[in-house]
């Protein structure tokens, strides 16, 4: 028989349960026993909906974050954490921080956030430093796991490893991060034994970082760690995803574990290689299923590659997601309004693991046992390849006819500014913001009363316009120089603009978790792109009617609008791009023709796909940077364009960035303290930047000094006339409380700037 086990479940719940319910309680609305029994509720709901499974995730759920989880279970929250607080208000402090009620008290600082690999979500970024020591904090943990065996659920704990835990952790005191190895280990052997005294058989344990270039001193860390941990009673499945082993395979292979799960979805190539370097001993995990992205498996075609495997490895092979899907909504069926004949070609997580079951009954079975399940896959993948909507002759012509001279401005950077200063007149240090406000209770009660119907177009309208206005007045107010509409109209920075190009498609309820309480609904790329209509035009007239500051015309850029999309996998990702960026380029060249002189292109998850293999980067930043300049270069060199990264560590592909020849790029820094800016140190970057001055995830509100003290680093390193100050991001998810008194004091210090160099 084949084993079924899956990797990790979506945590948020089909309707979103534990981001209501945190934000409840974060609020103070309701008590820590109201937020653990939702918890547990949404606990036992997905531990029941696995049950068809061998082995089923535990541990996997989450308050806030998997790796914060770590942190907290070995004992590592941020020192600076209030220790007299109980472990979860400690744990989401580390998350969220805290603002200081008394003035004389500072304001406790988040933890770093940073993305999770190549994907989407962000994690919280582990602090070591020379006084680092690790304890073992596993109550929560193995209540969870004992609360699973009581359901009567053959439960399968998972565990981040060790070694991918230090990795992806920051060292504050330049310390080696792998010496510390020594003393995390125990603590892991600590736990394994508790968990086999509990009965666990089999613990997952993943090591994600096996899918990218490690150094020698990081493989022998790895050989050294479960050298370690196999002595431990129980049975461990070593798990990587997100991409192929490559030059880690045989170590993969060879490491100290009763299992290794390989995602074979990215890593298609590796499967012979692997049953060939495998232990006998040792069970194979294969990742058949796309944990990643919402379209049905080929089954019959997985079917043609698994059972020769199958037959080599009989009982040894288990069948698995390529990872966690902790990637992908949770259920189709909800998806009741979805157009049916798409609809058919996809699968969310509830689906995906019903594909792991027919597999595993092919496998063990024959064909024939669900010959009817795979007859109708096969009609829908036939469906899907086969649709005239997914193709469109007059897309393809355009991408043919696409040019180098496209993605080019007029005139080299160094002559378009003394033309966009001469324009615009702006101060020295000039503010701004990224270019959302808060999305206030009014915005979304007219939102959803429009999309009931409830609410006609007109009205609708209106109402948007008011909460324009109101942004621009509050601009005003605070004193900014380049002012933004505030997206009152947006729902989300893709699906807006997705909404209103061809080959998108939208689910109702297909949320996924960003972060914390943070939950996106990835729009469904699933046929070649076009833009009827301008899609912006007309709010950023509306705003700019309203002031005689400029407005920024605000758009998403190609490269985000592929990576926060589900995207189609029967075409490279490289030309799905091309098509997104010649739909941006036409918005953009309507803005400029309608007056807009400042246009904002942001591509916030530029650096989120990178390859996870810094040989594979160049290829990718080359279509990536070549996309974007093609939605951008299409303007007069009076016409000044920005663009938007937010928490990303791009040190190591700032020549990429410096190619995107964008006027104005605004970035992430206040939560490294600047320490992003330290390429500038050694990079001449040739345009203006804006670092950002505080971090708009956290309540805290800035003070004219801190904010001061961030822009001289950064003057250190950039001429003072190259330097812009903003937030880290936009406003949408904070309040305008909180909103209105920290852009004062970004006001108020780049004042106190300007006068600093004018002395």
């Amino acid at each position: 028989m084949v084993t079924t086990h899956n990797l990790g479940f979506p945590r948020i719940g089909k309707n979103r349960e534990l981001k209501f319910s945190l934000e409840a309680y974060w609020r103070g609305e309701t008590s820590l026993v109201d937020l653990e029994k939702t918890a547990q509720d949404l606990r036992q709901t997905h531990w029941l909906s696995q049950q068809h499974l061998d082995w089923v995730p535990v541990g996997d759920f989450s308050f806030y974050d998997h790796v914060l989880d770590t942190s907290l279970l070995v004992g590592n929250l941020p020192k600076r954490s209030d220790a007299r607080l109980g472990d979860v208000d400690r744990y989401f402090q580390a998350a969220r921080g805290q603002s200081s009620k008394n003035l004389e008290q500072t304001p406790i600082a988040a933890a770093e956030m940073t993305k999770w690999f190549d994907t989407n979500y962000h994690y919280m970024v582990p602090e070591f430093d020379q006084d680092t020591q690790f304890q073992l904090h596993a109550e929560r943990y193995l209540a969870q796991y004992q609360e699973a065996v009581n359901q009567g659920v053959n439960a399968k704990p998972v565990l981040l490893g060790p070694v991918s835990y230090l990795w992806l952790g920051k060292a504050k005191d330049d310390i080696d991060k792998l010496a510390l190895l020594d003393s995390l280990l125990p603590v892991y052997e600590q736990l394994l034994i508790a968990l086999a005294d509990a009965g666990a058989e089999w613990v997952q344990i993943d090591e994600p970082i096996l899918a990218t270039e490690l150094g020698s001193d990081w493989q022998h860390a790895l050989t050294q760690a479960y050298f370690s941990l196999h002595k431990t009673p129980v049975k461990l499945l070593l798990a990587s995803y997100f991409g192929p082993l490559r030059e880690n395979l045989n170590l993969a292979c060879e490491l100290a574990t009763a299992g290794l799960h390989i995602d074979a979805i990215n890593a298609a190539d590796e499967f012979v290689n692997v049953v060939d370097w495998l232990p006998p001993h040792k069970v194979l995990s294969l990742g058949v299923i796309n944990g990643r992205n919402i379209w049905k498996t080929d089954l019959n075609s997985t079917l043609d590659k698994l059972e020769p495997i199958h037959q080599r490895l009989g009982d040894r092979l288990w069948l698995a997601p390529s990872c966690s899907l902790l990637h992908v909504p949770v259920d189709l069926e909800q998806e009741t309004t979805l157009d049916t004949e798409i609809r058919n070609w996809l699968a969310f997580a509830n689906q995906k693991l019903n594909e792991l079951s027919i597999l595993a009954q092919a496998l063990s079975s024959g064909r024939q046992a669900v010959a009817e399940e795979l007859n109708a896959n096969a009609e829908a993948i036939l469906s899907r390849q086969h649709s005239k909507r997914v193709h469109k002759k007059a897309v393809q012509t355009r991408l043919e006819n696409i040019s180098s001279d496209m993605a080019q401005r007029q005139q080299p950077y160094s002559e378009r500014v003394g033309l966009q200063q001469k324009q615009f007149v702006l101060p020295l240090f000039p503010t701004t913001t990224i270019g959302s406000f808060p999305q206030t209770p009014a915005i979304r009660q007219s939102r959803r009363l429009f999309k009931k119907g409830e609410l006609d177009q007109q009205r609708y309208h209106a109402d948007m316009k008011a909460q324009i206005e109101l942004a621009i007045r509050e601009q005003e107010a605070v004193g900014l120089d380049v002012l933004v509409h505030g997206e009152a109209e947006r729902n989300d920075m893709v699906e807006y603009f997705g909404e209103q190009l061809e080959g998108y498609i939208f689910s109702r309820l297909g949320w996924v978790q960003s972060y914390g309480s943070r939950c996106v609904k990835p729009p469904i790329i699933f046929g070649d792109i076009e833009r009827p209509q301008a899609m912006t035009v007309d709010w950023i007239n509306y705003a700019q009617s309203l002031t005689d500051k400029p407005v920024k015309g605000m758009l998403t850029g190609p490269v985000t609008m592929l990576n926060w999309s589900f995207v189609r996998d029967d075409q490279p990702r490289s030309v799905t791009c091309q098509q997104l960026a010649l739909a941006i380029r036409d918005e953009v060249q309507d803005l400029e023709q309608a007056g807009v002189k400042i246009i904002q292109i942001d591509e916030a998850a530029l650096r989120e796909g990178l390859p996870l293999r810094q040989n594979d980067w160049q290829t990718y930043l080359d279509w990536a940077v070549f996309s974007f300049k093609l939605s951008a270069n299409g303007v007069a060199n009076e016409t000044q364009i920005h663009t938007h990264m937010c928490y990303s560590e791009f040190n190591d592909i700032i020549e990429s960035i410096a190619a995107m020849d964008a006027d104005v790029i605004t970035i992430e820094t206040s939560r490294s303290d600047m320490e992003l800016l330290d390429v500038f140190n050694a990079f001449d970057y040739p345009n203006e930047i804006g670092p950002g001055v505080y971090d708009i995830h956290s309540p805290n509100i800035p003070s004219v000094a801190s904010i001061c003290q961030l822009m001289e680093k950064a003057a250190q390193r950039i001429p003072p006339e190259r330097l812009w100050v903003n937030p880290d991001c936009g406003l949408k998810t904070r309040q305008w409380t909180e909103v209105k008194p920290a852009l004062e004091a970004m006001v108020n210090a780049a004042r106190q700037l300007r006068l600093d160099v004018a002395a």
